[in-house]
């Protein structure tokens, strides 16, 4: 199933859908073994049918077995159950459900395993809510082609429609494939018809939703674990995991692995076991836990850590969107660090200062850390870092601060080699997995292209030092200073997107006479 210790995978983006590992009894992927894709006989077949729930025994399900969102932020399903009914009752409205399915981090597939082989399981917790709270509306957001078709084909398996007159419409949306697509409100936003960007202002869907109603958004593994928990009661699905938190959970496990793998685990689960089972070295310098708005781990504190919530915490980590990303030895983890910093403030929304000016302030002040910039360039990373927290329009600036900041506590030694001394003496080999393959393998000579910007156009939008935040930096006044030397081939693709959207169309790519 995986390759010896010692050997990984190769950088660049993950397979749309990895294979599939059970440590333990599956039950998320319970017949996978027996199909690729469990059509809806296929899925009664495996895990029988759906019983019907009232909204206080829905909740009062979630509750008992402690179930959590599990895209990221963690929160209480059965609070989030509540609230939306509350208020739906309170204006005297149906609510909305909507199913987050956008996968924006490059390091996460379990949410993609689920819609294409179990598409289903998601549906199945999706309507048990919608049918408890009463809500008008269910929508599936989703960044893949595959994945829609998948959805598609589900919806219309269950009869499910988006056409008038249902007592419930149904239908699937494709946002593009961004890691903001994935915050909630940029999703609502997609889902009626706006644009799929946060809109500067912190809404709880709860109160104000989809199309202004009351909205029960969680993720797609969420659901998922709703529909198997009524299936199976609360007191048999408690028999695997841990007492707080029952029942098994759904990780991305890449970086120096054999292969990128999505592995159902029982909560609190061993770290060093996951690691062992995917072909890991045996002691990992470090390990990224929650994917690029998680946080770095030594290999002291990994090899200790157990796979929940509260494992986690008490460890200073987060399961986040359930990435678990070792390095090998022979990488710079600060140089890991940074190419995946650089990727985080290119993914920007643009709208507000800390994500369009401080992501990219960030990564440069880390990158110029493992250049050989000395203290200065480490005040500089801890100056930045406070300027974004808790100020952008949603929680991405946030998750990259949180990430960097933990590379500084988890990586002592080579900070200390890189900040004081020539350096830690190992190269980068680019094993985190991001979109762009800009590792040992990929192309890096100049391309004999330059960026430059035509000064009578420019209006010091600041976009482009989002997009390439190691090319593009802006001065004091808000315009850009360039770099000067060609083009790097590995940062082609970025540069062309930049030029793309340049809001006043003056930054251009030119070749050198």
């Amino acid at each position: 199933m995986s390759a010896p210790p010692g050997e990984h995978a190769a950088s660049g983006p993950l397979p749309e859908v990895p294979e599939v590992l059970a440590l333990g009894v599956p039950r998320l992927t319970a017949g996978f073994g027996e199909a690729e894709r469990l059509e809806r006989r296929a899925h009664l077949v495996v895990h029988g049918s759906m019983p019907s729930l009232t909204e206080d025994q829905v909740t009062e399900v979630a509750d008992t077995i402690g179930l959590r969102g599990r895209g990221g932020a963690g929160f209480p399903f059965a609070r989030k159950m509540r609230a939306v009914g509350e208020a739906a009752r309170r204006r005297g409205v149906r609510p909305a459900v909507v199913v987050n399915g956008c996968e924006g981090e490059p390091a996460c597939r379990k949410d993609a395993v689920l819609l294409r082989r179990a598409p289903h399981l998601v549906l199945d917790g999706a309507l048990l809510a919608a049918g408890a709270l009463g809500a008008r509306t269910l929508v599936v957001g989703v960044t893949r082609e595959a994945t829609e078709e998948s959805v598609r084909a589900a919806l219309a398996e269950q009869g499910l429609a988006d056409r008038r007159g249902r007592t419930l419409r149904a239908r699937v949306v494709r946002l593009p494939e961004r890691l903001v697509s994935g915050e909630a409100s940029a999703l609502l936003r997609g889902a009626d018809g706006g644009p799929p960007l946060p809109p500067g202002r912190r809404v709880h869907a709860s109160e104000e939703g989809l199309g202004g109603v009351p909205t029960l958004l969680s993720n797609t593994e969420t659901f998922a674990q709703l529909a198997l928990a009524a299936r199976l009661g609360t007191a048999r699905y408690a028999t695997t995991g841990t007492l707080a938190e029952p029942g098994t959970l759904l990780l991305t496990v890449a970086g120096a692995v054999g292969r990128p793998l999505v592995v159902e685990a029982p909560s609190g689960v061993p770290l060093p076991y996951v690691l062992e089972s995917c072909g890991a070295e045996p002691a990992p310098p470090g390990v990224l836990i929650g994917g690029y708005h998680g946080a770095w781990l030594d290999q002291a504190t990994a090899y200790g850590a157990a796979l929940s919530y509260e494992g986690l915490r008490a460890q200073g980590g987060t399961l986040g969107a359930g990435a678990v990303l070792p390095l090998p030895a022979a990488t710079c983890p600060l140089g890991e660090t940074v190419r995946a910093a650089l990727w985080l403030a290119a993914e920007s929304a643009g709208q507000c200062g800390p994500c369009r000016l401080g992501l990219p302030a960030l990564a440069g002040a880390l990158a110029d850390v493992v250049g050989g910039g000395g203290r200065d360039a480490l005040e500089a990373v801890r100056r930045a870092a406070p300027s974004v927290r808790g100020r952008g329009a949603c929680g991405h600036p946030d998750g990259a601060a949180r990430f960097v900041l933990s590379a500084l506590t988890a990586f002592t030694d080579d900070l200390a080699a890189h900040v004081l001394g020539d350096g830690c003496g190992r190269g980068t080999a680019g094993v985190l997995p991001l979109p762009f393959p800009d590792g040992p393998e990929a192309p890096s000579a100049p391309t004999g292209e330059r960026l430059a910007v035509d000064w009578t156009l420019c209006e010091g939008h600041g976009l482009c030092a989002g997009l390439l935040p190691d090319l593009v930096r802006l001065g004091a006044d808000g315009f850009p200073t360039l770099a000067a030397g060609d083009v790097p081939a590995s940062s082609r693709g970025r540069a062309l997107r930049a030029v793309r959207r340049c809001p006043a169309l003056a930054l251009r790519l030119e070749r050198r006479e």
